[in-house]
């Protein structure tokens, strides 16, 4: 009964494949691929890989690359669902004021982060961030109602932004410094800050709605860079959006299962 997730990004494809669709599976195998290059999966990658009974996707590409992922999961007989933020699943409830707008990626996370928060000691509000190609802040209050959430550019958005839109800007290599004295520093610093001072807020109101100080999880490809700029605590998980979607599917499978017994 082994599983496969499946965390499509604005710029790569990640895959885990597990035993089983539940949380504390063993992890069997996992890997990374640039979406450029995900028409070569079926005959590369996955090629070597015990054929899943299950496969859950959670992509914000678009269709288009969704298509090409649908085509090598054509080297398997299985269907793969696509999670699409619903008004409550896994014990979170949907505060958007349109909840199937909700990015996926988005909604999955905050379902990992969560359950994870949960199996930590007793419920307090949370504070979700994703740092990515784009960075997203969520707010989450104790009984796992998702109150809303920012979006803003990532670091690498930023500075071609700046490149592309100022003269004699180009994009930097620079550090981050308390006080930046030549233009990379500055650039780097100031696209840094910008996203610590969006947690910073957020948590601010998190703290002021619900009464408590928020839990902070931060996951994504660049969240490693945030690490030394950030000013409240926080934990930092590599895959925030497996442990999401193995939440989800547990219990998407396990009904699945049960209504074929019944049926």
């Amino acid at each position: 009964m082994t599983f496969l997730a499946l965390d499509i990004g604005n710029t790569r494809l990640k895959w885990a494949q597990y035993a089983s669709p539940h949380p504390d599976a063993e992890l069997l195998s996992h890997g990374a691929e640039f979406l450029e290059n995900i028409d070569k999966l079926a005959e590369g990658a996955w090629s070597g890989l015990r054929p899943p009974h299950q496969v859950l996707g959670c992509v914000v590409a678009g269709d288009a690359i969704k298509r090409r992922v649908n085509d090598q999961l054509d080297l398997w007989d299985v269907v793969p669902q696509w999670v699409v933020a619903s008004e409550s699943e896994a014990s979170l409830k949907n505060g958007y004021d349109h909840p199937t707008r909700l990015g996926a990626d988005r909604w999955v996370a905050m379902v990992g982060a969560y359950h994870r928060m949960l199996s930590q000691g007793a419920p307090r509000p949370m504070v979700v961030v994703m740092v990515g190609t784009a960075v997203t802040v969520e707010a989450l209050d104790a009984e796992g109602k998702f109150l809303g959430g920012l979006i803003l550019p990532g670091h690498g958005i930023m500075l071609r932004a700046l490149e592309s839109g100022t003269a004699g800007l180009h994009v930097p290599t620079g550090e981050v410094k308390l006080f930046p004295t030549n233009t990379s520093d500055a650039l780097t610093s100031g696209g840094t800050y910008a996203i610590a001072g969006a947690v910073e807020r957020m948590v601010q109101h998190v703290t002021q709605h619900c009464g408590a100080e928020p839990k902070c999880i931060m996951t994504g490809g660049a969240g490693w860079k945030m690490a030394p700029s950030m000013t409240r605590p926080f934990e930092l998980v590599d895959n925030l959006i497996f442990d999401g979607l193995l939440q989800l599917a547990q219990r998407r499978f396990t009904a699945d299962q049960a209504t074929a017994w019944v049926a």
